[in-house]
């Protein structure tokens, strides 16, 4: 049965024809495929949809329901609101890119069956690294090697863990699961690796901040937050997520306070706002169901809305170092208010976004009677104002002038600031259009005396505590080591220890499979239709001296010539993916071994 369009399918194939399209026409496009899928979004009846028979198992593309529209409703505003603000990039690979993700995000949410589920969920990592590899330093193109790997090594545990779910239970419907068996530990596992939970987490805080200024700004509001809603769908009252959570929000904060850079300390303050949402699941009540999904919802507006006055702020100064800014209020007062809206919001201010959802978490604790997590998830509060709320925008605009004199972005980004800027504000001021749209009836008032002044008193604690701080919170040029550093040097000793003399495989095994094979996966990724054209030849090349061909030399030296013309040059020396990669291969190696 098919009824309506699946919003995602408007995405993926829209984004095909962006190539074809140039100025305004293509703005247009831009522009014109997140409103038409969210038209087609709120004419999709509820019910299963656009369902398949695919060898005997059941594929549903289109499952329409109170969460799955709650989640597919945020992202395509999101969506729209990312395509105004990247209205200049010139690059068609970053725009189709970016519709690809938020395509592929959006099969994930109406996703009815595991193997649909997982399609989806690896086009979403192919999709989004381009939009990492698409700023074209060094730095990026190595962040993304590392992402891309590490999203393969949990598609690949989704994988065995969907294969052997369906082995034992006859079924690949996507609903509710519990923690019983190693099927749904590894389904678990992939699910928690996307929403970036410690110490599983270090590929966002390395990769978000390399990304391009307007891709940074999509990467902030589908990953993690499709993780949040399979876990909402599957895992909800799974009481070690409560503890996950938690710890979420803690970790988080104490890394973006350490943070010199600013996209890192909005990076680093997406895992401590997912870990809201992730103790919600695991409290699993309808109040903090209810509390998970509009606090996803205010936290991609508001969370969008901080990187993008930040990447406002590096699109016009090339600075992204705390410890290199400062003064900008002079420059960039639009700018700076825009911030200033978003750090409200983050930081639950009355009358912001913020204040109508995450109090929604905090309450379902008190009610579940666990007074050790509300005083975390408060304490995680305050910590939010000091990085987020304070520090940020204090740095970047207040603190000592860095001589730097520039001026407003392009006004396509100020629209894109402003009209999140009002939503933010808009649901802080009318909670309720908001509650409508959530799965279950919402019994809270935000707005009650008790609620405010607690509220505006810890904020004010939260203030007095950063200035009394501010000799020891002072901008330093420094790099904080993650989990990351044990990755890399694992993967560091490994290599090692196969270059050994003694070792018989060391020297060509090595070459093969940590420099060969990633740059080649690299150059593969940049120049894909490149690829395809010099793949052939060589094959021809590889016939034709088989076969004794005199023409062979002539084809050899034009595949050489061809290769020169594209950088694929750079060796990537032992980076995190490395370590994936062989743990990849394990899985998948464990996988045969469970079917044979």
């Amino acid at each position: 049965m098919t009824s309506g369009v699946p919003p995602g399918l408007i995405f993926l194939v829209g984004s095909l024809f962006i190539p074809f399209f140039q100025g305004h026409s293509k703005k247009a496009l831009l522009l014109g495929l997140p409103l038409l899928g969210g038209i087609s979004l709120f004419l999709i009846p509820e019910g299963i949809n656009w369902g398949f028979d695919f060898f005997g198992h059941s594929l549903v593309l289109l499952r329409v329901d109170a969460l799955s529209k709650a989640f597919g409703y945020i992202f395509v505003i999101m969506a729209f609101s990312g395509a105004l603000f990247s209205l200049h990039v010139k690059d068609n690979k970053e725009h189709v890119a970016a519709f690809l993700y938020v395509g592929s995000s959006l099969g994930v949410v109406f996703a009815g069956d595991l193997l649909s589920l997982f399609i989806f969920w690896e086009m979403m990592a192919f999709s989004s690294v381009f939009l990492i590899w698409a700023r074209g330093t060094q730095a990026a193109q190595g962040a993304g090697f590392r992402y891309v790997l590490v999203h393969i090594l949990g598609g690949v545990f989704l994988l065995v863990g969907i294969v052997m779910y369906q082995s034992q239970t006859g079924s690949m419907a996507f609903d509710g699961m519990s923690l019983e068996s190693w099927a749904t530990y590894f389904i678990f596992f992939g699910f928690i690796l996307n929403a970036a939970a410690p110490p599983l987490h270090a590929w966002l805080p390395d990769a978000y901040p390399e990304a391009t200024v307007t891709g940074t700004v999509f990467l902030s509001a589908f990953t993690t937050k499709t993780a949040v809603y399979v876990l909402a769908r599957s895992f909800a009252g799974t009481e070690i997520l409560i503890w996950i959570g938690v710890m979420m929000t803690l970790y988080g904060i104490v890394w973006a306070i350490l943070e010199n850079d600013m996209r890192r300390i909005l990076a680093y303050s997406i895992i401590n706002q997912v870990g809201f949402m992730i103790t919600g699941i695991g409290i699993g009540t309808q109040m903090a169901l209810n509390g998970t999904i509009s606090h996803a919802f205010c936290h991609i507006l508001y969370k969008a809305l901080l990187l993008m006055s930040a990447g406002a702020v590096l699109h016009m100064t090339g600075k992204t170092k705390c410890t290199d800014l400062g003064g900008l209020y002079k420059t960039m007062p639009l700018t700076l208010m825009f911030a200033l809206v978003g750090a409200a919001s983050i930081s639950a201010f009355p009358l912001f976004s913020g204040f109508v959802s995450k109090a929604m978490v905090i309450t379902a604790s008190t009610q579940e009677n666990m007074p050790f997590v509300w005083l975390m998830l408060t304490l995680a509060s305050a910590g939010v104002f000091l990085h987020a709320g304070i520090k940020f925008p204090y740095f970047v605009f207040f603190a000592k002038d860095s001589g730097i004199r520039t001026q407003e972005p392009p006004n396509h980004m100020l629209w894109a600031m402003g009209l999140l800027s009002f939503l933010c504000i808009f649901l802080g001021v009318v909670p309720g259009v908001l509650y409508a749209i959530l799965p279950f009836p919402v019994n809270f008032v935000p707005y009650t005396l008790d609620h405010v002044l607690s509220q505006l008193q810890l904020l004010a604690f939260s203030a007095l505590a950063f200035f009394l701080l501010l000799p020891h919170l002072q901008r330093t040029k420094t790099i904080s080591l993650d989990t990351d550093w044990f990755y890399r040097k694992g993967a560091q000793a490994l290599v090692w220890f196969l270059n050994q003399p003694g070792v018989r495989i060391g020297n060509q095994f090595g070459k093969i499979f940590f420099e060969e094979i990633p740059r080649g996966l690299f150059w593969l990724s940049q120049n894909p239709l490149a690829a395809i054209q010099i793949g052939f030849e060589k094959l021809v090349v590889h016939v034709g001296r088989w076969a004794g061909s005199s023409q062979v030399k002539a084809l050899e030296k034009k595949v050489k010539t061809e290769q020169s013309l594209y950088p694929g040059d750079q060796v990537y020396h032992w980076p995190i993916g490395t370590t994936v990669l062989w743990v990849t291969l394990f899985l998948l190696g464990s996988l045969l071994l469970y079917y044979l």
